[in-house]
């Protein structure tokens, strides 16, 4: 479980395809924390160390989780949120974060609004229950995240100085697909209404 408090962005080394699987090897400044079989969430996604080197480390991404996020986009150089599990004797900083992404969403704006910055993200929704609140809490890109203006198929985020430099999130320009999941409590809600309702 993880708390989508980002931790840094790790920068990709290199990307293997083998069949349907893609390994990732990234460098981070906590690599020699790391331990085989240790999860992580990237971008949003929980993945587990399969190989270490005292400069970097490996993950291995199947097909299921490279069709349902944005990892089989990722290329040489580029920045992933990592957040390493949360301790459960530590403070929820964010909100309940499974590390499984529901689905990918579409930047179409990003506005500058005196020193932070207004994400507007579009989705088609995969399931019914894949839906925002205003107020409510995403994770985007692995990034906890406040609701603002939340539509059926659309809604935005506020990004302050801090989050902006220290995640991805710089690096998100309009037609840039993010990973989204979705409220795990708002989705378990969602479902026993559709139970109760006979929907």
């Amino acid at each position: 479980m993880f708390s989508g408090i980002v931790e840094e962005a790790a920068t990709v080394v290199t990307l293997v395809k083998e069949k349907d699987n893609l390994h990732i090897t990234l460098s981070c400044s906590f690599v020699n924390e790391l331990k085989i079989d240790q999860s992580i969430s990237h971008n949003g996604v929980c993945l587990t160390v399969v190989k270490k080197t005292p400069e970097t480390y490996t993950v291995t991404a199947i097909r299921e989780t490279l069709e349902k996020s944005n990892l089989g986009f990722l290329k040489t150089g580029d920045k992933v949120n990592l957040e390493r599990s949360t301790k459960m004797d530590g403070r929820l900083d964010g909100h309940i974060v499974q590390g499984h992404v529901d689905q990918t969403a579409v930047c179409s704006e990003v506005r500058e609004a005196e020193g932070s910055w207004y994400y507007t993200f579009e989705y088609e929704p995969l399931q019914d229950d894949y839906i925002t609140v205003e107020k409510g809490s995403v994770c985007v890109n692995g990034v906890s995240l406040t609701v603002v203006n939340s539509r059926d198929r659309s809604f935005e985020v506020a990004i302050i100085p801090y989050t902006y430099e220290v995640t991805n999130f710089h690096e998100i320009l309009p037609g840039t697909v993010v990973n989204l999941e979705f409220d795990i409590i708002g989705k378990y809600i969602a479902k026993i209404a559709r139970q109760i309702l006979g929907k």
